[in-house]
């Protein structure tokens, strides 16, 4: 039997995944959701409820789509982009926008900011791909000021129901192919539905938010269900 990959190897693999797509990964979102992840996001950074000129972390920040929003609404604010794949980042610096977010490399599960320090914490498919969740959920409450919000979107496993056929369809044959088609790499898009199907269902992550500590938790699902928003206040 093969053993399971190490929670190192897991990383190792996650990370030079991003960087192989990091040119058309935004590309990609676009065409997998039919352009709604735009107003995922848009919805993500609503819910966060971020003060004016407040403080805010983008976690697992990818090419940057979370903070540069919170920039359209608010320049003012003071934007934090994490992430542990430097060749994404670099593309979100080179996003209109982009030079005004501080982005910093950082490992989720263990952040180099101090507690109490941002005024929301949002992610944007990253829980999924992280080898302790609850530890990247307490560290996103350790850094929370009291009171404030943290917020996920990521994908989510589809329900048994009547579009669960069409669904297999979608993730398994279109996502790789177009996967392929687009970013040279059906690795990462088939990677994609297999993480989406092994990963908790809404439910039993809201109450995985609920058990490292957060309040007021809750969630919304998205696209036939495939997607949800998660969120929680310290």
């Amino acid at each position: 039997m093969k053993a399971s990959p190490s929670a190192t190897e897991r990383a190792s693999f996650v990370r030079r995944m991003f960087a192989t797509i990091s040119g058309r990964y935004d590309l990609m979102n676009r065409l997998m959701t039919f352009g709604q992840d735009v107003a995922w996001r848009r919805e993500v950074v609503t819910r966060v409820q971020l003060p004016t000129a407040g403080r805010f972390l983008d976690l697992g920040a990818g090419t940057g789509d979370l903070g540069l929003e919170v920039l359209r609404r608010d320049p003012r604010v003071q934007v934090v982009a994490a992430d542990f794949t430097p060749e994404m980042m670099q593309v979100g610096r080179r996003r209109p926008g982009g030079r005004q977010i501080r982005w910093v490399a950082a490992d989720a599960h263990r952040l180099p900011f101090a507690a109490d320090t941002f005024d929301g914490v949002a992610s944007g498919y990253l829980l999924r791909n992280v080898a302790d969740l609850a530890g990247t959920l307490a560290e996103q409450r350790r850094v929370l000021r009291p009171g404030k919000n943290a917020l996920s979107l990521d994908t989510t496993p589809p329900a048994r129901d009547i579009f669960l056929p069409l669904l297999k369809v979608y993730l398994h044959t279109l996502i790789p192919w177009l996967g392929r088609l687009v970013t040279g790499s059906r690795l990462a898009y088939t990677y994609l539905p297999n993480s989406t199907e092994s990963f908790l269902p809404a439910e039993d992550l809201a109450q995985l938010w609920r058990a490292t500590g957060f309040a007021r938790v809750g969630f919304r699902r998205r696209m036939l269900g495939t997607m949800a928003i998660h969120w929680g206040a310290k």
